[in-house]
């Protein structure tokens, strides 16, 4: 059980039966009256968010969640594969688990699974990733002094909006939480 005392951001705890992330958490004393915490909560299986007060000293439970890294392996029908490095043991995923994250999984990528009571529940991909560009409009010489951009389809089948100068087959580094394009890839 985790007291007010430690409530902080980040924190996962477990509220009528379901797992939540701490979000923001405000420390409020009063001229007149009881310390309170003011609490919002995402839901880790829903993503709802619930705004909660909690008086000084109250307690709330402990989520049983873990990170686990594991080692993406592939992708058929719909369904995600991947494997822990340690014990070799494999977990199955579907696409509505990973969210947008299947845009930026490629084979053999390191991610961190989140396992509620022992079944995995979603992942979170590393910060930046390296993809090739499959389709793209070609680029023009002198493209580069406006800031005008163009789709990209990606070897995940993402498609990001890359500067005019980029073009088909070249490798560009993605930030995955934003799905923005940062630079071309250094070989």
């Amino acid at each position: 059980m985790y007291e007010t005392s430690e409530f902080r951001k980040g924190l996962r705890v477990e509220i009528d039966g379901q797992p939540y992330i701490m979000v923001d958490n405000q420390f409020v004393k009063p001229g007149k009256g009881q310390a309170f915490n003011r609490v919002r909560l995402k839901g880790l299986l829903s993503g709802n968010v619930l705004d909660r007060t909690y008086k000084s000293g109250e307690k709330v439970d402990k989520a049983d969640i873990s990170d686990q890294s594991m080692q993406f392996l592939y992708e058929g029908e719909g369904i995600y594969h991947f494997m822990d490095n340690n014990t070799y043991e494999q977990v199955e995923m579907t696409k509505e688990q990973i969210d947008d994250n299947w845009k930026w999984l490629v084979e053999e990528m390191a991610v961190d699974v989140l396992i509620y009571k022992g079944q995995p529940v979603s992942i979170t991909v590393p910060n930046f990733t390296v993809l090739e560009i499959v389709h793209c409009e070609p680029g023009m010489k002198g493209d580069t002094a406006t800031s005008a951009s163009k789709p990209a389809t990606l070897s995940t089948g993402a498609i990001v909006n890359v500067p005019l100068f980029v073009n088909q087959n070249e490798k560009i580094k993605i930030d995955t939480r934003t799905g923005e394009y940062v630079e071309r890839a250094k070989e």
